[in-house]
């Protein structure tokens, strides 16, 4: 009688933890992310064509304000997808600056809440700096769009996409040299409508275009 025991040989049918994918974002998010984006910037290009400003209070109808308001948190459902898929990169860094947005995001909501519930406070020294988070936050959707094309982590439509829908400057600067300013409120809301809520139609009825499988 032999005391040597043969070993029994390793299973190779399970995956080890090294090899084991990092879970994919859900479907259901990328799909809520695009509808959430594609409904503000849609309610938004509505607003525009719908009112201008009151020639007597000087001022925007609550009604504009509160969809203005629906595109930022368009906007935050966005970033949210690109967080969550990593669409500018895997780097820290890279995560870093959606991390970043969210927050220029944030300060643009406040304001622009500021402007829907207390208009009397907008002269307040404190909320017109808190005013310049709403361009500096666009400002970083445009890099956000430029990087998400470079990376190369989406695909297809949603690879160029954010970019094109950030042209927004490109194409209405010289709008309102060129036409009349009926012509280039037709303008900025046809742009949303082309550009995010495309943008979010695109994520909605694709998702795997961002990498997700499952």
């Amino acid at each position: 009688m032999s005391l040597h025991a043969t070993p029994l040989p390793a299973r190779t049918d399970v995956p080890s933890v090294e090899e084991t994918p990092r879970r994919p974002a859900t479907t259901r998010l990328v799909r809520a992310g695009g509808l959430a984006m594609a409904t503000g910037a849609a309610a938004w290009a509505l607003g525009t064509l719908a009112y201008d400003l009151d020639p007597v209070t000087e001022d925007f109808s609550w009604v504009y304000k509160l969809s203005s308001l629906l595109f930022q948190v368009g906007l935050v459902a966005l970033v949210g997808v690109q967080l969550r898929t990593r669409a500018t990169g895997t780097g820290r860094l890279a995560r870093g600056f959606l991390h970043a947005e969210h927050v220029l995001l944030g300060l643009a909501i406040v304001s622009s809440l500021q402007w829907l519930l207390a208009p009397a406070l907008s002269e307040n020294p404190f909320f017109v700096a808190l005013d310049l988070f709403w361009p500096l936050s666009m400002l970083g959707m445009a890099a956000i769009g430029i990087r998400i094309a470079i990376a190369g982590r989406w695909r297809g439509a949603a690879r160029v996409w954010p970019a094109i829908a950030e042209t927004w400057a490109l194409v209405m600067f010289p709008a309102m040299a060129l036409v009349s300013e009926e012509a280039t409120t037709f303008i900025s809301a046809g742009h949303l409508l082309a550009g995010y809520t495309m943008l979010g139609l695109i994520l909605a009825v694709r998702p795997e275009l961002t990498g997700e499988r499952g």
